[in-house]
């Protein structure tokens, strides 16, 4: 789940357990992906009754993949199957290349989120389990870049042992949910505590500033050694290096659809910023311009490539 009400154009294979993508089989096996993310790919509940499927996972994969990047999913669930008088959607990606790993369950991991009372309330009525780490394929577990994105307290950072990314990145949001497991119900947010042990291996963090109330701990200790961020909406991004820390502003751009705007900015910092030479500065604008640009009308569906970020930023003369 992002921090809207989550849509996606994403066609949805069926459930399984192994790598699955249009691309040769021989092609996939000697190519492993450069980003992989871990999360849930939530089934997100419409007022009308229908589902779309959304989460972190799902909408980082694509921001790496139109960012020119082999990426893997690591996932759990059950797609394309009636639950509960509802009509879960497949789980087809149609870019070939990324790859879907689906750990087996009963069901997806649902949300409902609720505005009407003028701010969102989330309830989980089901929830697919924790994603067995063991499960990933050994050829991901060194990727360029690893994006630990749980929704709904899915993943045991306990299981990190022997999974050795260049870049660990985390999106802490689902850690920081709380609801009745057992009966389902609605989400309260809690503070987010991590081993320290794990925090100390982690290269990036980013929060928003609403998470940043319940994660400062853990982004000031990120930020002491890599790079805590905190995304500010239309005030840009504020990151916490063993620099220092300054703010990033975010680019005047006309504001259509919020949905997966945080997804946007997150896969992009992580991107750009674990590539050699790159500055903290130039990664936050780069993030700001992706994000910026998902916020102009293109919509989830249409994530804006490396090449239109590049314009954006030749116009403001921030250019890559």
């Amino acid at each position: 789940m992002t921090d809207r009400d989550e849509r996606s154009s994403v066609d949805q294979p069926q459930t399984t357990r192994r790598p699955r993508s249009s691309a040769p089989r021989a092609q996939r096996a000697h190519l492993p992906p450069d980003y992989v993310v871990v999360g849930h790919i939530s089934a997100d509940i419409q007022p009308d009754g229908s589902v779309v499927l959304g989460g972190t996972a799902l909408y980082s994969a694509l921001v790496a993949a139109k960012l020119g990047w082999r990426t893997g999913i690591l996932t759990r669930g059950r797609y394309g199957f009636a639950i509960d008088g509802l009509d879960v959607p497949e789980l087809a990606i149609k870019d070939d290349r990324i790859q879907v790993v689906v750990e087996e369950a009963e069901w997806p991991t649902f949300f409902v989120n609720d505005y009407s009372s003028g701010r969102r309330i989330q309830q989980v009525p089901r929830w697919a389990g924790p994603i067995d780490l063991r499960g990933m394929p050994p050829s991901w577990r060194s990727a360029r870049v690893m994006h630990l994105g749980p929704v709904a307290q899915e993943i045991d950072v306990r299981q990190m042992a022997g999974i050795n990314p260049r870049f660990l990145g985390i999106t802490p949001q689902g850690w920081m949910r709380d609801w009745p497991r057992g009966s389902g119900g609605r989400v309260k947010p809690v503070h987010l505590r991590l081993p320290r042990e794990f925090i100390s291996t982690v290269d990036g963090i980013v929060v928003n500033d609403e998470e940043w109330v319940y994660s400062r701990d853990s982004v000031d200790a990120v930020g002491r050694i890599g790079y805590g961020i905190v995304t500010l909406g239309s005030g840009g991004a504020q990151a916490f290096t063993p620099e220092g820390h300054f703010t990033v502003p975010a680019f005047p751009l006309p504001v259509v659809d919020l949905t997966g705007a945080g997804d946007v900015f997150s896969a992009a910092f992580f991107y750009r910023i674990s590539e050699p030479g790159v500055t903290t500065e130039d990664a936050l604008r780069f993030a700001n311009a992706a994000a910026g640009l998902s916020l102009a009308g293109l919509a989830i569906s249409e994530i804006p490539s490396r090449r239109a970020i590049k314009r954006l930023l030749d116009r403001t003369g921030d250019g890559l």
